[in-house]
């Protein structure tokens, strides 16, 4: 159900030993991943130091943007979850200096409450 999950935008928690085989160039010495989720391509990484916003990009995906917020950074955040005719959830964060918050949609089964409650575990 993983592929379909991935197709339908599902998040999925993803296995931290492949994380940090993919992110070894990006982790810093002694940076530890604690948890993970992707959504379809991108995919949201905690580490013991900063929140991972990997965001892949053409057609191929071989191209990886990677947005490294460091938790103090992050002002505030807020989760609107999918209502009875709404099937989307969002999860919207803001980070100091910027008006425009960074955000993400996950469908009506993505544990999205989960994902907010790891980054309440750190920012706060």
């Amino acid at each position: 159900m993983g592929f379909l999950d991935g197709i339908m935008g599902n998040a999925s928690k993803v296995d931290i030993e492949k994380l940090e085989k993919q992110l070894g160039e990006v982790l810093i010495e002694g940076e530890e991943i604690q948890s993970g989720y992707k959504v379809l391509r991108d995919s949201f990484i905690f580490t013991d130091k900063r929140l991972l916003l990997v965001d892949k990009q053409g057609m191929t995906g071989k191209k990886v943007e990677y947005h490294s917020i460091p938790y103090k950074s992050v002002t505030h955040f807020s989760v609107e979850t999918a209502g009875s005719f709404d099937l989307d959830s969002e999860l919207k964060i803001w980070l100091s200096g910027t008006n425009e918050p960074i955000g993400k949609l996950f469908k009506k089964e993505s544990p999205i409450e989960e994902v907010q409650r790891t980054l309440a575990r750190y920012v706060l």
